[in-house]
């Protein structure tokens, strides 16, 4: 991200951001985009404003709102599209007309806030009759009770059933989708010449020729054929095979290194901030000098 005057905290997921979170936060919005295709969508709390951009790419027209100045100073500045818009708006409280949406997409927003009955009520209200809400939110169980995590900028955190909850005083028909981080073993048809079974994203999301792709943007390592003389049987020609172990023994391994390297950088950090310290001491810095320490 060229250019920002934002700074990634832990709050707001940036595009340059690395790791597990880039991919959580791109596969939502890419799954989105088959909900807003030809739809007058509002993309509320769009931070960055990456999300929105993508969703315009098929979408009649997108709003994103978020309530920081900052945010959306910047999104204006990044993702500029004929269909595109960025205004500053507190979700609980925004300036749209009843019924001005086809769809909301709300991805990573209700844990932040404690006012959750009336945050989907303004979804709610915003939304046409017909209307579509797209909401994601962290199992409070998964998130944090097994790992012992804590987020310090989510405010309140569900479990499933209390988002069920929530939902269904609000919405009669409720449609769930569970995502997870998972490493798997992909084995996919090259026999396709139009279509392939991985969908895929460019890193580039400024990038409106070639953001979305049917086709792999990488080779296989190693190739594996069925032959025969015979017609193979259609059903066991599988498009796409995914293997995984239900221990995700190099999932936890994944996260133990990650999670060593963070605390490492940290304590880098520290270090260097007192060692900075100290060779602005008036005499520790006089002895570093002294001993040709420095």
């Amino acid at each position: 991200m060229s250019d920002s005057d934002l700074i990634f905290t832990g709050e707001r997921f940036l595009p340059d951001c690395e790791r597990e979170i880039w991919y959580e936060h791109f596969h939502r919005y890419t799954m989105a985009i088959g909900f807003a295709e030809g739809k007058k969508v509002l993309d509320a709390a769009c931070g960055e404003g990456y999300g929105s951009h993508l969703l315009a790419q098929k979408a009649d027209s997108v709003v994103g709102v978020d309530v920081s100045e900052t945010a959306i100073k910047h999104a204006s500045k990044q993702y500029q599209q004929s269909n595109l818009s960025f205004v500053v708006a507190d979700v609980l409280k925004m300036n749209f007309a009843d019924s001005s949406f086809d769809l909301v997409v709300s991805f990573e927003t209700l844990e932040h806030l404690s006012e959750h009955e009336e945050l989907l009520q303004e979804f709610k209200r915003v939304l046409k009759p017909e209307g579509v809400l797209l909401i994601s939110t962290p199992d409070k169980k998964e998130y944090s009770d097994k790992t012992g995590f804590d987020n310090e900028y989510h405010v309140k955190e569900l479990y499933r059933h209390e988002f069920d909850d929530l939902l269904k005083e609000s919405f009669i028909h409720n449609h769930w989708y569970g995502q997870k981080m998972m490493f798997t073993s992909s084995i996919w048809s090259l026999d396709q010449d139009e279509k392939q079974a991985l969908e895929t994203v460019q890193f580039d999301c400024l990038d409106t020729e070639k953001k979305i792709s049917d086709k792999p943007l990488f080779n296989p390592v190693y190739f594996i054929v069925a032959a025969s003389d015979a017609l193979i049987e259609q059903q066991k020609q599988i498009d796409l095979y995914s293997f995984t172990e239900q221990a995700e023994q190099i999932y936890g391994h994944y996260n133990a290194v990650i999670r060593a390297h963070i605390n490492a950088e940290k304590d880098c950090e520290k270090l260097n901030a007192q060692q900075l310290a100290w060779k602005q001491h008036p005499i520790i810095g006089r002895c570093i000098k002294w001993f040709g320490k420095e």
